[in-house]
């Protein structure tokens, strides 16, 4: 190797490696710029007409095995309040629990709570095929009650996860837009007191917030597993299960909704928070499951750029959130690689000409922590200037431990690509942590 490639392939190195603080500084102006709802003047004037305004609401909680959750969660939604005071009923898919979820909903004595119990061989087919069934029970029971399904609303709150006293609000003003098919609300972690909860909620709070705000600018929002809400007659036309068995069902509809050409709002001036996960393995095994339903859904790329129905932009931001994982994963062998040849050729005596001393080397590895540790710093400022409900101490050190925090997601990529090449599809369920119990509200 020539000193002229050592110095290009350094500095295309040193190019990519410095693109992560870059695009952190571009996601951290949406993130100030923005507050989830300022897509364009013509969406603006489009709710303040309120033509598509929603009058009902269902929350649907999915739940297997919940019985440590699943009261709170449903005390919860009872209690959510929608546009004019509007009630919503609440409607707890029991997928075949083996634990206490039965009798803990039962002791729930509420008229505007439904149970739908699901028995073996049916239940248990994944959360997909559980919200499928609540939809189709939904989508019956609307039409027997003349409800127009414009006017009917879904949303999906896993059973740890409790919404804000305005997310039904907020998710009437943003479909007051009859263009708009579905809305994400933010998401936040409840059990930030242990360090792999503020990490999560530092994620979730300013990283994932400022990436959908720059999403919803671009029309090209993402749904996620919870807190999202879907209009019964966008569902309805995508047919009789618009929920599939992917591993992140909620992503595939997104693209699926994209692919139609509706719109997807996200906002978040409400929220839903949900439980961290604070055990490594059991994040570990999360994350492997995300990271391998977004390989899963990179078969949509073909039909993402085939359709007419969404902007060459909006296909590039799209790309990018699927491709990126894997992009960083690559990345992230190469820059390892290189330090260990690199450290291999000095103890030898053939030092790359890329490090040709121990200083050089050691340099890199700096430059390498630096760059790392930046983004996490600048996001923790990002969550106190949005947030300000958690101390800054406990957010710095949250910051200081996000390095290791995208090493295990690192991780959790490698482990997805074994898994979907192996064909293993099978997953664990996330345990519940036992949180203290909230009163009912019978209004």
């Amino acid at each position: 190797m020539s000193a002229s490639d050592g110095w290009f392939i350094a500095v295309a190195g040193y190019a990519i490696l410095l693109a992560w603080p870059l695009s952190t500084v571009i996601l951290v102006w949406f993130a100030v710029r923005y507050g989830g709802t300022h897509r364009a003047k013509v969406v603006n004037k489009a709710l303040a007409s309120g033509g598509g305004k929603p009058g009902y609401f269902w929350i649907i909680v999915p739940a297997l095995n919940e019985e440590a959750v699943v009261a709170n969660t449903v005390k919860a939604a009872l209690g959510l309040r929608g546009p004019g005071g509007t009630l919503t009923r609440v409607l707890v898919v029991d997928d075949g629990s083996d634990d206490r979820t039965p009798e803990v909903l039962a002791a729930i004595d509420h008229d505007r709570l439904h149970v739908m119990r699901r028995e073996l061989p049916h239940a248990r087919q994944g959360k997909g095929e559980a919200l499928n069934a609540a939809y189709r029970y939904i989508a019956h029971r609307s039409e027997q009650e003349g409800i127009p399904a414009n006017r009917v609303v879904l949303g999906i709150i896993d059973g740890d996860g409790q919404g804000s006293d305005n997310i039904l609000v907020e998710v009437g003003r943003l479909m007051g837009d009859t263009k708009v098919g579905a809305v994400q609300v933010q998401v936040r972690i409840r059990n930030r007191n242990k360090l792999l909860g503020a990490v999560q909620d530092l994620e979730f709070g300013a990283i994932v917030d400022a990436c959908q705000n720059m999403r919803d600018a671009l029309n090209t929002v993402g749904l996620g597993g919870n807190g999202q809400f879907s209009r019964l007659s966008t569902l309805i036309s995508l047919g009789t299960a618009p929920w599939s068995n992917c591993l992140v069902e909620d992503m595939e509809l997104g693209l699926r909704m994209h692919l139609q050409g509706v719109s997807i709002r996200y906002t978040s001036r409400a929220s839903v928070t949900q439980q961290a996960v604070v055990d490594i393995k059991r994040l570990t095994r999360q994350r492997t499951r995300w990271a391998q339903g977004n390989l899963q859904c990179a078969r949509y790329l073909g039909s993402l750029f085939a359709s007419g129905n969404i902007a060459r932009t909006s296909l590039v931001e799209i790309l990018h959130y699927l491709v990126s994982p894997w992009i960083n994963a690559i990345v992230a062998v190469l820059l390892s690689l290189s330090g260990t040849v690199g450290a291999i050729g000095l103890m030898i005596g053939h030092p790359l000409p890329i490090l040709p001393t121990w200083w050089a080397l050691g340099a890199s590895v700096g430059i390498w922590a630096a760059v790392t540790t930046f983004p996490g710093l600048v996001w923790v400022l990002v969550h106190r200037a949005k947030r300000a409900d958690e101390s800054m101490s406990r957010m710095l050190l949250a910051a200081l431990a996000y390095p290791a925090f995208l090493l295990l997601g690192l991780t959790a990529t490698y482990r997805a690509l074994g898994r979907q090449l192996s064909g293993k599809q099978a997953w664990a369920k996330t345990e519940r942590l036992v949180e203290e119990p909230l009163a009912l509200q019978t209004a």
